[in-house]
Protein backbone atom coordinates (compact mmCIF):
# COMPACT_ATOMS: atom_id res chain seq x y z
CA UNK A 1 0.00 0.00 0.00
CA UNK A 2 1.51 3.41 -0.80
CA UNK A 3 2.12 6.47 1.48
CA UNK A 4 -0.31 8.37 -0.21
CA UNK A 5 -3.34 6.05 0.15
CA UNK A 6 -2.10 5.35 3.59
CA UNK A 7 -2.13 8.86 4.23
CA UNK A 8 -5.58 9.20 2.66
CA UNK A 9 -7.00 6.47 4.58
CA UNK A 10 -6.24 8.38 8.39
CA UNK A 11 -7.21 11.33 7.34
CA UNK A 12 -11.13 11.98 8.16
CA UNK A 13 -14.41 11.68 6.42
CA UNK A 14 -14.60 15.24 6.19
CA UNK A 15 -11.05 15.97 5.23
CA UNK A 16 -11.40 13.46 2.39
CA UNK A 17 -14.77 15.35 0.96
CA UNK A 18 -12.62 18.94 1.20
CA UNK A 19 -10.28 17.38 -1.63
CA UNK A 20 -11.05 19.22 -4.77
CA UNK A 21 -12.10 16.51 -7.46
CA UNK A 22 -9.79 16.82 -11.01
CA UNK A 23 -6.65 17.35 -9.21
CA UNK A 24 -4.10 14.08 -8.50
CA UNK A 25 -4.31 14.17 -4.46
CA UNK A 26 -8.79 14.47 -4.80
CA UNK A 27 -7.99 10.31 -5.40
CA UNK A 28 -6.64 7.63 -4.12
CA UNK A 29 -4.42 5.00 -5.20
CA UNK A 30 -6.19 1.42 -6.18
CA UNK A 31 -6.21 -1.15 -3.08
CA UNK A 32 -3.63 -3.94 -3.15
CA UNK A 33 -4.02 -6.49 -5.24
CA UNK A 34 -1.04 -9.16 -6.61
CA UNK A 35 -1.14 -12.33 -8.74
CA UNK A 36 -3.14 -12.30 -12.29
CA UNK A 37 -4.16 -8.58 -12.38
CA UNK A 38 -4.10 -7.67 -15.71
CA UNK A 39 -7.44 -6.77 -17.10
CA UNK A 40 -9.83 -4.36 -19.12
CA UNK A 41 -13.91 -4.44 -18.07
CA UNK A 42 -13.68 -6.04 -14.78
CA UNK A 43 -17.03 -7.70 -13.07
CA UNK A 44 -16.94 -9.61 -9.91
CA UNK A 45 -19.28 -11.08 -7.67
CA UNK A 46 -19.05 -13.24 -4.19
CA UNK A 47 -20.24 -16.52 -4.13
CA UNK A 48 -22.07 -17.98 -0.87
CA UNK A 49 -18.51 -20.02 -0.37
CA UNK A 50 -16.75 -16.53 -0.23
CA UNK A 51 -14.90 -16.77 -3.58
CA UNK A 52 -14.24 -13.62 -5.45
CA UNK A 53 -15.60 -14.53 -9.00
CA UNK A 54 -13.69 -12.03 -11.69
CA UNK A 55 -14.67 -11.91 -15.37
CA UNK A 56 -13.42 -9.38 -17.95
CA UNK A 57 -13.06 -8.43 -21.58
CA UNK A 58 -11.21 -11.01 -23.82
CA UNK A 59 -11.34 -14.34 -25.13
CA UNK A 60 -14.44 -16.43 -24.25
CA UNK A 61 -14.69 -13.69 -21.34
CA UNK A 62 -11.46 -14.11 -19.57
CA UNK A 63 -11.73 -15.21 -15.54
CA UNK A 64 -10.20 -14.39 -12.34
CA UNK A 65 -10.71 -15.92 -9.08
CA UNK A 66 -9.67 -14.57 -5.60
CA UNK A 67 -10.26 -16.06 -1.46
CA UNK A 68 -8.84 -12.84 -0.02
CA UNK A 69 -9.78 -9.89 -2.75
CA UNK A 70 -6.27 -9.45 -2.33
CA UNK A 71 -4.53 -11.82 -4.64
CA UNK A 72 -5.88 -13.51 -7.84
CA UNK A 73 -5.68 -16.29 -9.53
CA UNK A 74 -6.41 -16.57 -13.56
CA UNK A 75 -8.65 -19.43 -14.55
CA UNK A 76 -10.06 -21.16 -17.62
CA UNK A 77 -12.92 -18.45 -19.85
CA UNK A 78 -16.11 -18.65 -19.23
CA UNK A 79 -16.54 -20.52 -22.55
CA UNK A 80 -14.55 -23.81 -23.22
CA UNK A 81 -16.23 -23.17 -26.70
CA UNK A 82 -17.13 -19.51 -28.45
CA UNK A 83 -20.71 -19.62 -29.63
CA UNK A 84 -21.14 -19.59 -33.16
CA UNK A 85 -23.01 -16.46 -33.33
CA UNK A 86 -20.49 -14.37 -32.24
CA UNK A 87 -18.73 -14.43 -35.58
CA UNK A 88 -21.54 -12.57 -36.91
CA UNK A 89 -20.42 -9.47 -35.42
CA UNK A 90 -16.71 -9.84 -34.79
CA UNK A 91 -14.04 -11.72 -36.88
CA UNK A 92 -12.03 -12.16 -33.95
CA UNK A 93 -14.35 -13.59 -32.25
CA UNK A 94 -14.15 -12.40 -28.41
CA UNK A 95 -16.74 -11.46 -25.64
CA UNK A 96 -16.46 -7.66 -24.19
CA UNK A 97 -17.51 -5.95 -21.05
CA UNK A 98 -19.25 -8.20 -19.10
CA UNK A 99 -21.51 -8.29 -16.20
CA UNK A 100 -21.99 -11.04 -13.87
CA UNK A 101 -25.00 -10.69 -11.12
CA UNK A 102 -27.23 -13.51 -9.21
CA UNK A 103 -30.84 -14.16 -9.10
CA UNK A 104 -33.34 -16.38 -8.62
CA UNK A 105 -30.71 -19.73 -7.74
CA UNK A 106 -28.87 -18.81 -10.50
CA UNK A 107 -25.86 -16.49 -11.68
CA UNK A 108 -26.66 -14.45 -14.89
CA UNK A 109 -23.91 -13.04 -17.19
CA UNK A 110 -24.64 -10.18 -20.32
CA UNK A 111 -21.78 -9.42 -22.08
CA UNK A 112 -21.12 -7.67 -25.53
CA UNK A 113 -19.75 -8.92 -29.05
CA UNK A 114 -18.26 -6.55 -31.24
CA UNK A 115 -15.51 -4.98 -33.58
CA UNK A 116 -13.13 -1.97 -32.01
CA UNK A 117 -14.96 1.58 -33.42
CA UNK A 118 -17.66 0.08 -35.21
CA UNK A 119 -21.82 -0.01 -33.66
CA UNK A 120 -22.08 -3.36 -35.51
CA UNK A 121 -22.84 -5.04 -32.07
CA UNK A 122 -24.71 -7.32 -30.00
CA UNK A 123 -25.58 -8.04 -26.49
CA UNK A 124 -25.33 -12.02 -25.11
CA UNK A 125 -27.06 -13.78 -21.94
CA UNK A 126 -25.39 -16.68 -20.61
CA UNK A 127 -26.67 -18.56 -17.50
CA UNK A 128 -24.70 -21.20 -14.49
CA UNK A 129 -25.81 -22.74 -11.32
CA UNK A 130 -21.99 -21.87 -9.74
CA UNK A 131 -20.40 -19.18 -12.13
CA UNK A 132 -17.40 -20.94 -12.70
CA UNK A 133 -15.64 -21.18 -16.16
CA UNK A 134 -16.92 -23.51 -18.36
CA UNK A 135 -19.80 -23.99 -16.87
CA UNK A 136 -22.16 -21.37 -18.42
CA UNK A 137 -24.66 -22.10 -20.89
CA UNK A 138 -25.40 -19.70 -23.39
CA UNK A 139 -29.27 -18.14 -24.23
CA UNK A 140 -28.47 -16.11 -27.33
CA UNK A 141 -28.37 -12.67 -28.32
CA UNK A 142 -30.34 -10.22 -26.23
CA UNK A 143 -29.91 -6.70 -28.00
CA UNK A 144 -28.25 -5.84 -31.54
CA UNK A 145 -27.25 -2.45 -32.91
CA UNK A 146 -25.84 -2.27 -37.04
CA UNK A 147 -24.15 1.15 -38.97
CA UNK A 148 -27.17 2.31 -39.41
CA UNK A 149 -28.24 2.64 -35.14
CA UNK A 150 -27.82 5.52 -33.70
CA UNK A 151 -26.32 3.81 -30.20
CA UNK A 152 -23.78 0.82 -29.46
CA UNK A 153 -25.29 -2.79 -28.28
CA UNK A 154 -21.52 -3.13 -25.70
CA UNK A 155 -21.25 -3.09 -22.18
CA UNK A 156 -24.43 -4.16 -20.66
CA UNK A 157 -25.36 -4.00 -17.16
CA UNK A 158 -28.43 -5.86 -15.60
CA UNK A 159 -30.19 -3.70 -12.48
CA UNK A 160 -33.07 -5.31 -10.58
CA UNK A 161 -35.33 -2.69 -8.97
CA UNK A 162 -37.00 -3.03 -5.36
CA UNK A 163 -40.45 -3.75 -7.69
CA UNK A 164 -38.36 -6.64 -9.05
CA UNK A 165 -38.64 -4.88 -12.58
CA UNK A 166 -35.08 -5.77 -14.33
CA UNK A 167 -33.63 -3.21 -16.46
CA UNK A 168 -30.54 -3.48 -18.63
CA UNK A 169 -28.61 -0.10 -19.71
CA UNK A 170 -25.73 -0.30 -22.31
CA UNK A 171 -23.96 1.86 -24.66
CA UNK A 172 -20.98 3.41 -25.86
CA UNK A 173 -20.33 6.61 -28.07
CA UNK A 174 -22.72 8.10 -30.65
CA UNK A 175 -25.50 8.90 -28.64
CA UNK A 176 -24.55 7.85 -25.48
CA UNK A 177 -26.22 5.43 -22.63
CA UNK A 178 -29.46 3.73 -23.43
CA UNK A 179 -31.81 1.25 -21.40
CA UNK A 180 -34.31 -1.05 -21.77
CA UNK A 181 -36.73 -3.04 -20.13
CA UNK A 182 -35.77 -6.78 -19.66
CA UNK A 183 -38.50 -10.04 -18.92
CA UNK A 184 -37.18 -11.45 -16.06
CA UNK A 185 -38.22 -14.80 -17.33
CA UNK A 186 -36.31 -14.69 -20.35
CA UNK A 187 -33.87 -12.21 -19.69
CA UNK A 188 -34.22 -10.46 -22.42
CA UNK A 189 -36.70 -7.33 -23.67
CA UNK A 190 -39.59 -7.25 -21.74
CA UNK A 191 -41.98 -7.62 -25.31
CA UNK A 192 -44.75 -5.09 -23.45
CA UNK A 193 -42.15 -2.41 -23.21
CA UNK A 194 -39.82 -1.61 -26.08
CA UNK A 195 -38.88 1.84 -25.20
CA UNK A 196 -35.17 2.43 -25.45
CA UNK A 197 -34.65 5.45 -23.06
CA UNK A 198 -31.59 7.37 -23.33
CA UNK A 199 -29.71 8.02 -20.17
CA UNK A 200 -26.27 9.86 -20.87
CA UNK A 201 -25.01 11.72 -23.99
CA UNK A 202 -22.20 14.21 -25.22
CA UNK A 203 -24.48 16.10 -27.30
CA UNK A 204 -21.49 18.67 -27.92
CA UNK A 205 -18.18 17.40 -28.35
CA UNK A 206 -16.79 14.04 -28.06
CA UNK A 207 -19.12 11.32 -27.65
CA UNK A 208 -16.79 9.37 -25.40
CA UNK A 209 -19.20 8.24 -22.77
CA UNK A 210 -19.52 4.22 -21.93
CA UNK A 211 -19.74 1.45 -19.50
CA UNK A 212 -23.11 2.22 -17.72
CA UNK A 213 -23.54 1.01 -14.12
CA UNK A 214 -26.55 1.49 -11.81
CA UNK A 215 -27.13 1.25 -8.27
CA UNK A 216 -29.65 2.38 -5.86
CA UNK A 217 -28.82 3.84 -2.47
CA UNK A 218 -30.73 6.00 -0.17
CA UNK A 219 -33.75 6.20 -2.26
CA UNK A 220 -31.60 7.22 -5.46
CA UNK A 221 -30.73 5.92 -8.90
CA UNK A 222 -26.68 6.38 -9.69
CA UNK A 223 -25.49 5.93 -12.69
CA UNK A 224 -21.99 5.28 -13.05
CA UNK A 225 -19.98 5.88 -16.65
CA UNK A 226 -16.68 5.93 -18.39
CA UNK A 227 -16.20 8.78 -20.02
CA UNK A 228 -13.25 10.10 -22.68
CA UNK A 229 -10.83 7.61 -24.12
CA UNK A 230 -10.12 3.85 -23.40
CA UNK A 231 -7.56 1.75 -24.26
CA UNK A 232 -4.62 3.64 -25.14
CA UNK A 233 -2.10 2.78 -22.46
CA UNK A 234 -0.72 5.66 -20.56
CA UNK A 235 -1.94 8.25 -23.71
CA UNK A 236 -5.36 7.06 -22.19
CA UNK A 237 -7.80 9.83 -20.67
CA UNK A 238 -10.90 7.31 -19.30
CA UNK A 239 -12.22 8.60 -16.20
CA UNK A 240 -15.40 7.57 -14.49
CA UNK A 241 -18.34 9.98 -13.41
CA UNK A 242 -21.97 9.32 -11.76
CA UNK A 243 -25.18 11.02 -11.80
CA UNK A 244 -28.44 10.54 -9.46
CA UNK A 245 -32.17 10.19 -10.00
CA UNK A 246 -35.10 9.76 -8.51
CA UNK A 247 -36.34 7.12 -11.43
CA UNK A 248 -34.69 4.14 -12.62
CA UNK A 249 -35.30 5.84 -16.50
CA UNK A 250 -33.66 9.38 -15.03
CA UNK A 251 -33.78 12.05 -15.85
CA UNK A 252 -30.02 11.46 -14.01
CA UNK A 253 -28.10 14.57 -13.07
CA UNK A 254 -24.65 15.45 -11.65
CA UNK A 255 -23.87 17.35 -8.23
CA UNK A 256 -24.03 20.28 -9.50
CA UNK A 257 -27.90 19.97 -11.43
CA UNK A 258 -26.39 19.28 -15.19
CA UNK A 259 -28.02 16.17 -16.62
CA UNK A 260 -26.12 13.11 -17.90
CA UNK A 261 -28.12 14.10 -21.62
CA UNK A 262 -25.99 17.11 -21.80
CA UNK A 263 -22.66 16.28 -20.69
CA UNK A 264 -23.10 16.17 -17.33
CA UNK A 265 -21.36 13.83 -14.04
CA UNK A 266 -19.74 14.47 -11.20
CA UNK A 267 -15.89 12.72 -11.17
CA UNK A 268 -15.79 9.34 -8.72
CA UNK A 269 -12.09 8.34 -10.11
CA UNK A 270 -9.42 10.20 -12.39
CA UNK A 271 -6.26 9.77 -13.51
CA UNK A 272 -3.63 10.47 -11.00
CA UNK A 273 -0.17 9.81 -10.65
CA UNK A 274 0.83 6.42 -12.28
CA UNK A 275 -2.96 5.73 -12.19
CA UNK A 276 -4.39 6.34 -15.51
CA UNK A 277 -7.17 6.53 -17.38
CA UNK A 278 -9.25 4.52 -14.65
CA UNK A 279 -12.69 3.20 -15.87
CA UNK A 280 -14.93 0.25 -17.41
CA UNK A 281 -16.16 0.07 -13.42
CA UNK A 282 -18.46 -2.26 -11.97
CA UNK A 283 -19.92 -1.63 -8.64
CA UNK A 284 -20.48 -4.60 -6.04
CA UNK A 285 -21.50 -5.13 -2.66
CA UNK A 286 -19.56 -6.27 0.02
CA UNK A 287 -19.00 -7.24 3.43
CA UNK A 288 -17.70 -3.86 4.10
CA UNK A 289 -19.26 -1.80 1.83
CA UNK A 290 -19.69 -1.33 -1.74
CA UNK A 291 -16.28 -1.50 -3.97
CA UNK A 292 -15.71 0.34 -7.40
CA UNK A 293 -14.02 -1.93 -9.61
CA UNK A 294 -12.19 -1.11 -12.80
CA UNK A 295 -9.06 -0.92 -15.03
CA UNK A 296 -6.22 1.53 -15.00
CA UNK A 297 -3.22 1.66 -16.74
CA UNK A 298 -0.03 1.71 -15.08
CA UNK A 299 1.94 4.83 -15.71
CA UNK A 300 4.52 2.82 -13.28
CA UNK A 301 4.44 -0.28 -15.83
CA UNK A 302 4.45 0.80 -19.44
CA UNK A 303 1.17 1.46 -19.35
CA UNK A 304 0.03 -2.18 -18.72
CA UNK A 305 -3.83 -2.33 -18.09
CA UNK A 306 -4.49 -3.51 -14.40
CA UNK A 307 -7.58 -4.26 -11.89
CA UNK A 308 -8.25 -1.29 -9.48
CA UNK A 309 -10.43 -1.92 -6.20
CA UNK A 310 -11.63 1.10 -4.10
CA UNK A 311 -14.08 1.42 -1.51
CA UNK A 312 -17.03 3.98 -1.81
CA UNK A 313 -18.47 6.43 1.19
CA UNK A 314 -22.13 7.52 0.43
CA UNK A 315 -22.27 9.52 3.36
CA UNK A 316 -22.63 12.78 1.84
CA UNK A 317 -24.88 11.51 -0.76
CA UNK A 318 -22.57 10.88 -3.50
CA UNK A 319 -20.19 7.99 -4.09
CA UNK A 320 -16.35 9.08 -2.94
CA UNK A 321 -13.74 6.63 -3.26
CA UNK A 322 -11.02 6.13 -0.75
Amino acid sequence: MSRKRTALLALPFAALLALVPGTASAYPNPGHVTGSVVTHDPTMIRTSSGQYLLYATGGGIANKSSADRTAFTAGADAFSAKPGWWSTYSSVPEAWAPDISYHGGKYLMYYSVSSFGVNTSAIGLAGSTTGQPGSWTDYGVVYTSNGSSDYNAIDPNLFVDDDAKWWLSFGSWWTGIKMIQINPSTGKQLSSNTTRYSLASRPTGTKAVEAPYIVKRNGYYYLFASYDTCCAGTSSTYKVKVGRATSVTGPYRDKNGVAMTSNGGTPVLESHGGVIGPGGQSIMKDADGDLIVYHYYDGNDNGTPKLGLNLLNWSSGWPVAY
